[in-house]
């Protein structure tokens, strides 16, 4: 399996919500906690962390303090000590309705509370000892599973999701994860749900919910019976197996999804290795040999494409681009120029990469003309979802406007034309700009945003005023940055 970083498997993060929809807190000062933010941000995300040993219990770091939850035998919790000591210790208690309950290993107590009268000393469990898992990663990732070492994604010919990919190659390997009534769901890249008996449904009803537990890093689906998804018979159908425990069989890994792109060249052909390994635009439909995946280097903000043959783009003699390289170097690392609808690419000989006349692409050009631009289309990000600084973009409610300081977040849908893409929300409506600047999300015809890929993850979109979208004090989504930089760089 490729290594260099094309397989990175999530850090869970997650915030604890309780019954009255207040998120567990862990505060500078002091290092008290408390339950009084009504959103997650920098200082309600928490890290579970296995028992260092071995057994059941595990720890609740705080991400931003580095510090651990600990609960002493009068019941008073802070979150002080940098290591964890006995009383960091909690044993995690999944309840039907979805939610967790946290009890302290060491002193038989339940952890809950309201505002900032939080404490580790009821002995029955009550509302206020119920927590809500409420993941804070970016929700769109592939899903390996850890016994099959294989991927899931969509299989359209049997309508079913199956763990049998060894690359999570192409848009069917894209999932979704949709916080939904305290649990979470499994949504594929054409807007269906999993349900536990195997079947894609259009809508996120019971069976297709599923309550999320952590083992060893390790992410299980339970479903509402209280079993457990897992790879079934020899294609790996995904669907609640029989176990009511999670095994090997039940865990998954969530592993970062790269944007995956394909390439159009001046002659209107696809970039493509179908023919060997020379890297030539002669293509004239687009499959998984057109398909690059594109990672850009966080410190030179270069990237790479590494292609479905099982090598990245590389410059060799005389300037020629051949995908062959098993690891990156400098010759293996693009600078990408953005032009409007177009996007340029400069090799490490300080050369910006064309097409030649027989198609094959070299780096060989001093200036950036038509035979040096190409158009580049993600093509694994059919839904998408947006989150900046502050929190997710979301429908503000009541209003034809975004919010960008959400904690919970929709799901938009993208489409594509000549180099530019077309964003559709809630009711079909489009994207498009408003008066000062706002972006509305309710029109009846699509208005075209520009897609750069500025930094590892992130992305820029600017409109076609020339002004980049972000976020800001108000909240709200408006096209008013100057620059590609801080607010108008979006994870998706």
């Amino acid at each position: 399996m490729p290594t260099n970083g094309l397989h990175q498997v999530l850090k869970i993060q997650f915030g604890l919500v309780n019954d009255a929809n207040r998120y567990l807190t862990a505060e500078s000062f002091g290092f008290k906690v408390n339950a009084s933010a009504s959103s997650l941000k920098r200082k309600q995300i928490w890290v579970l962390e296995p028992d260092p040993g071995q057994g059941t219990a595990v720890l609740f770091r705080s991400s931003h303090l580095g510090r651990y939850l600990s609960a002493e035998e009068d019941g008073r919790v802070a979150c002080e000590v940098d290591r964890p000591g006995r009383d960091c210790r909690f044993l995690v208690l999944p309840q039907p309705d979805g939610r967790w309950v946290l009890q302290s290993e060491p002193h038989g107590r339940f952890f809950g509370g309201t505002e900032d009268q939080l404490s580790c000393f009821a002995t029955a469990i009550s509302p206020a000892e119920l927590w809500t898992v409420h993941l804070a990663i970016h929700p769109q990732a592939h899903l390996l599973s850890v016994s099959r070492r294989r991927y899931v994604h969509l299989c359209l010919q049997d309508d079913e999701m199956a763990a049998d990919g060894d690359m999570p190659w192409g848009v069917d390997a894209l999932l979704t994860l949709i916080f939904q009534s305290r649990r979470y769901c499994l949504k594929s890249y054409d807007s269906r749900y999993l349900r536990s008996d195997g079947h894609l449904v259009w809508e996120p009803e019971a069976r297709a919910c599923y309550t999320l537990e952590f083992k060893a890093g390790k992410l299980a689906f339970k479903d509402c019976d209280g079993r457990y998804l897992a790879p079934v018979g020899p294609a790996g159908t995904l669907k609640a197996g029989r176990n009511t425990r999670p095994g090997k069989d039940e865990l998954f890994d969530l592993e970062q999804s790269h944007p995956q792109v394909v390439l159009v060249a001046a002659n209107h052909r696809y970039v493509s290795v179908r023919q060997g390994i020379n890297v030539s635009a002669n293509q004239d439909e687009e499959l998984d040999h057109e398909t690059f995946l594109m990672q850009i280097d966080q410190e030179t903000k270069k990237c790479t494409f590494y292609s479905s043959t099982g090598g990245y783009w590389t410059l060799v003699t005389h300037g020629g681009i051949q995908a062959t390289a098993t690891q990156v170097s400098a010759q293996a690392m693009f600078e990408m120029e953005w032009h409007g609808r177009r996007v340029a690419l400069k090799a490490s000989n300080g050369r910006y990469v064309c097409m030649k006349k027989n198609g094959q692409l070299a780096a060989v050009s001093d200036f950036v003309g038509a035979d040096e631009s190409f158009i580049l289309k993600l093509i694994n990000r059919p839904i998408l979802v947006l989150r900046g600084r502050d929190g997710f973009v979301c429908h503000r409610r009541g209003s034809n406007q975004l919010d960008t300081n959400r904690s919970t977040y929709d799901v938009f849908h993208l489409s594509f034309r000549d180099g530019a893409y077309q964003i559709r929300g809630r009711g079909a409506g489009f994207w498009y700009i408003g008066s000062h600047g706002s972006v509305c999300s309710d029109g009846d015809l699509a208005e075209d945003f520009l897609f750069e890929f500025r930094e590892r993850g992130r992305v820029a979109i600017r409109a076609l005023s020339g002004k980049y979208l972000r976020g800001g004090a108000s909240g709200l989504l408006r096209a008013d940055a100057d620059l590609p930089l801080g607010e108008a760089l979006w994870e998706y």
